[in-house]
């Protein structure tokens, strides 16, 4: 569950801007802006899917493509117009968009979408209870801010039989949609069951373009491990083989000495 703006304050999105220079004529007072509320995450297994959410990607993933830049972010203000509290995603994914160049400050410290130029291309909410407003309130919002992409990751069914609903904005409302891989993003979501962080559970995991779980650093660090203790024992095998090869090849010789009467080559 992540925090939202007054459900009655009115909305009405900007549009797309490359940078803060198309709207020059706008001062933006950063120090007046609210970007840290203190509160503490919903509990732990939140906590810990928070970084399984990230860490892969920056760990693992070789991105959208041709150096593209992009952006994952967990419960971080997205600041989406001027004058307005900022909506907190549990988690955020921006293509084509690059860290701030100094996160100490405050311009740096949330997704502003005046300086990012963008909306977020997919949203993920995480359930926590029945009062955060994933299926209805944000739902609609997010929509109505033309997020592409939009995941209810429920692991408790408090509001779905489905642990996991995926969602395509369509005109101007979500449709029901595969989880992915989806070709414009070039990822997609997959549920998971297995251990993190000394943690067994069913997580909510990154897949890239082939539908592939994409590992995080330690996994990733595991399989080239097993790859090169792999080679090597290919390579004692094969090692090996050639010696046995090369024994048979003399003993071979040896008994044709034998049979024509020569003496043993020792």
């Amino acid at each position: 569950m992540s925090s939202l703006p007054d459900e009655g304050h009115p909305i009405t999105p900007t549009p797309w801007t490359p940078s803060r220079e198309v709207q020059a004529d706008i001062v933006i007072d950063y120090d007046s802006l609210v970007t840290e509320d203190h509160k503490p995450r919903e509990n732990l297994f939140v906590e810990k899917l928070d970084r399984l959410l990230t860490e892969p990607l920056y760990s693992s993933w070789v991105g959208p493509g041709d150096r593209r830049h992009f952006l994952v972010l967990v419960n971080v203000g997205w600041f989406y117009q001027c004058k307005t509290p900022a909506v907190v995603p549990d988690c955020m994914l921006s293509l084509d968009v690059p860290y701030p160049p100094d996160l100490h400050a405050k311009e740096g410290h949330s997704y502003y979408q005046w300086d990012m130029g963008k909306q977020p291309d997919l949203v993920i909410e995480t359930v926590s209870d029945q009062t955060g407003g994933e299926e209805s309130f944000k739902k609609n919002l997010y929509a109505r801010l033309g997020v592409p992409y939009y995941a209810i990751f429920d692991p408790k069914h408090l509001l779905s039989a489905e642990t996991l609903r995926t969602f395509v904005l369509v005109g101007k409302i979500y449709d029901l949609t595969d989880p992915g891989p989806w070709a414009d993003i070039g990822l997609g979501l997959r549920l998971w069951r297995g251990e993190f962080e000394r943690h067994e559970d069913l997580w909510l995991r990154w897949c890239d373009a082939n539908g592939e779980i994409i590992p995080t650093g330690e996994e990733l660090a595991l399989k080239m491990e097993e790859r090169r203790s792999q080679a090597e024992e290919q390579r004692r095998q094969a090692e090996e083989r050639a010696r046995q090869a090369e024994e048979r090849t003399r003993l071979l010789e040896e008994e044709l000495r034998r049979l024509k009467g020569e003496s043993p080559v020792r």
